[in-house]
């Protein structure tokens, strides 16, 4: 069968953050450009991640201050109710928004999208051959941003009974009548935000000691002690050894075996670099456990083929994704030396209250022998933060090592989300606490706390 052949500059596969923005940026700077998406442009992040969790968080969060505004005067005559149906419905108005926002992007950029599964096919002299759907295109540069997949764990009994991925979650039209969440990370977590504020009974099962991984134990454990006070249970150091229709069967670290019963189940135990059926063989691109190994400028072991996003097994954020392209495109177009920094990647768990980190945690330096000196403050000393939380818990901290340079800043309270960029470019420059004491906070700010743990 022939096939008609094209020419680009650079080709990426994969519509998600790292791919669309790459995208525009490379068409922007001269080149031409064609991308390859085989569902929704947007990715994970945009059409079953990020967007759409936080569309939900926000109207469970709400919903949570208004049941509670009597704390603050406000006085509702009348029961309040939350209709998932229409959250639900909101959710994909918003997502279809930011995708036609993409598309729009896109086109205005002048890049060329071919909507269809991409392989690489191996290289015709100096280009690098792909093919889609029975069309085939040649390129100069390859950028390979398919994102990630959900990991499903080999659990007995899985496959004799239905159960939710993030996926199924967001799709759903209806609250479950309880819900078990086996995984307790950041997207388990975020579920657990959503359903207990909404009155579902929620149960998150996790293998570790700790919710939320990597993330500063301090402040997680905080964050599980303020859910469980909302009616959240927690089976931490719990391994699930089977489920059933009956419900979940863990087991405790002492050997001890409890059958949780559970109507709904919720898998949330990672994702994983997606690199089946791409081709990285025809090229002999080297991977670690499924993700592709990138140099500080994201080239794979071609020199002509780079990788950004979940695929390079990072840190499977849509913001670390979209810096790993703009290294990649600044590399390709030849720019000026811009190698990827991963030292101060804001990490964000958008429960209610957040949580945010950047830098390197306690226990990561402890780990490492590395000497530092923690300053915190409870989040209570920003006049502001008061005015708007009634139960004025939360945490700021700041890590520094032997020369007071900042290495860490962990805050559980909100806008932790929008507070943690502060902190990430104060370590990303570098900066000592005297250097970083000097900037002007507005006052009053939930940010002051900042500037206050600076001088604590």
């Amino acid at each position: 069968m022939s096939m008609k052949i094209r020419n680009f500059d650079l080709a990426i596969i994969g519509g998600g953050p790292a791919g669309y923005n790459a995208a525009a940026n490379a068409s922007a700077n001269g080149l031409q450009v064609v991308l390859f998406e085989h569902t929704a442009l947007g990715g994970v992040c945009l059409n079953e991640g990020c967007i759409p969790t936080k569309t939900l968080l926000h109207a469970a969060n709400l919903f949570e201050e208004l049941r509670s505004s009597e704390a603050y005067g406000i006085h509702i005559d009348g029961a309040i109710s939350a209709r998932y149906e229409e959250i639900a419905k909101r959710k994909d108005k918003v997502v279809n928004t930011l995708t036609s926002g993409v598309a729009y992007k896109l086109k205005s950029a002048g890049v060329n999208v071919v909507q269809g599964t991409a392989r690489l096919d191996g290289e015709e002299g100096e280009l690098i051959r792909i093919v889609a759907d029975g069309e085939a295109y040649l390129a100069s540069f390859v950028l390979l941003a398919t994102g990630s997949t959900t990991v499903i764990p080999p659990i007995p009994g899985l496959d004799q009974v239905p159960y939710w991925t993030s996926r199924e979650a967001l799709s759903a039209t209806e609250l479950p009548k309880d819900i078990t969440i086996i995984g307790g990370g950041v997207i388990g977590m975020e579920f657990a935000g959503i359903y207990s504020s909404l009155g579902v009974p929620v149960q998150v099962v996790e293998m570790a000691p700790e919710i939320l991984g990597a993330m500063d134990k301090e402040t997680s454990a905080m964050l599980r002690k303020e859910y469980t006070s909302r009616g959240v249970k927690f089976y931490l150091g719990a391994k699930v050894t089977a489920v059933s229709h009956e419900g979940v069967t863990i087991q405790a670290q002492d050997g001890k075996s409890e059958l949780l019963p559970a109507s709904q189940l919720l898998l949330s135990v990672g994702r994983r670099p997606q690199v089946q059926g791409l081709g990285l063989e025809t090229l002999a691109i080297e991977t670690d456990r499924s993700a592709v190994v990138v140099d500080r400028y994201m080239r794979t072991s071609h020199p002509r083929v780079y990788a950004a996003g979940d695929i390079t097994g990072f840190s499977l954020l849509a913001h670390t994704a979209i810096r790993e392209g703009e290294v990649a495109i600044n590399h390709i177009v030849g720019g000026e030396d811009d190698p990827m920094r991963y030292e101060a990647v804001p990490s964000v768990v958008y429960t209610h209250p957040e949580i945010a980190g950047v830098g390197a945690t306690e226990e990561q330096l402890k780990a490492e022998g590395r000497y530092y000196r923690t300053l915190k403050l409870p989040m209570a000393y920003a006049g502001r933060y008061v005015v708007e939380n009634e139960k004025a818990g939360g945490l700021c901290k700041v890590l520094v090592d032997e020369n007071d340079v900042l290495l860490g800043c962990h805050i559980m309270g909100n806008p932790a989300s929008e507070l943690i960029l502060i902190a990430g470019i104060a370590i990303a420059d570098g900066s000592t606490l005297g250097e970083f004491r000097r900037h002007i906070f507005p006052h009053p700010t939930v940010g002051e706390i900042i500037h206050e743990v600076l001088f604590s």
